[in-house]
């Protein structure tokens, strides 16, 4: 192992690679703000959740398509359970804020836990490619079971003057049929 090693204490086994990594200030400073933007959610501080949204802003979540081995993951015209831009994700916001959201009344109390944080650098950039798995513990009403939703998450976060904004979150959860009864939550 080298100083310059990010992580020092793992080794992998020959013939296998390791991803690039950043350097370990950076790693922290990106797996806080994946905290805080989880704690932003949980607490339903939306408007402030859409301060950390770039401009350009792309959230999808494509819909999980069970293959056979060695075929590809996500065929030719699969479908999103959602695809959207800053001004979609906005008029969500403004939805869930206001009278209409019959599909969360009562609010969710939700807990997100993230975890699993890769990040690494894009070439040619001050952009961070962050690999993250996010579980989503959700409970509405008194008599109705939880709901699990657990997934893998990859994000774009691009560094900006006093931290970062994220510019494209991709993500698979892992089930191919979307259990719970709605999903008005962000991930």
């Amino acid at each position: 192992m080298t100083t310059s090693d990010t992580h020092s204490s793992y080794v992998a086994a020959p013939g296998c690679t390791r991803p690039a990594g950043v350097d370990p200030a950076t790693h922290h400073d990106v797996a806080t703000w994946l905290t805080w933007e989880a704690q932003l959610l949980d607490e339903r501080r939306l408007r402030e959740w859409l301060s950390l949204l770039a401009d350009d802003i792309r959230y999808r979540m494509p819909v999980t398509v069970t293959t056979a081995r060695g075929t590809d993951a996500r065929p030719e015209g699969a479908m999103d359970h959602f695809d959207e831009d800053r001004y979609s994700l906005g008029k969500r916001v403004e939805r869930l804020e206001g009278d209409h959201a019959w599909t969360e009344d009562p609010p969710s109390r939700a807990r997100r836990f993230v975890s699993n944080v890769r990040v690494a650098p894009i070439d040619g950039t001050d952009d961070v490619e962050v690999g993250s798995y996010v579980l989503l513990y959700r409970s509405r009403g008194d008599d109705r079971p939880a709901d699990l939703v657990s997934a893998g998450r990859t994000d774009v976060l691009r560094r900006v003057e006093g931290g970062w904004l994220l510019a494209r979150r991709d993500i698979v959860i892992d089930e191919a049929v979307l259990r719970t009864q709605n999903l008005a939550l962000f991930l």
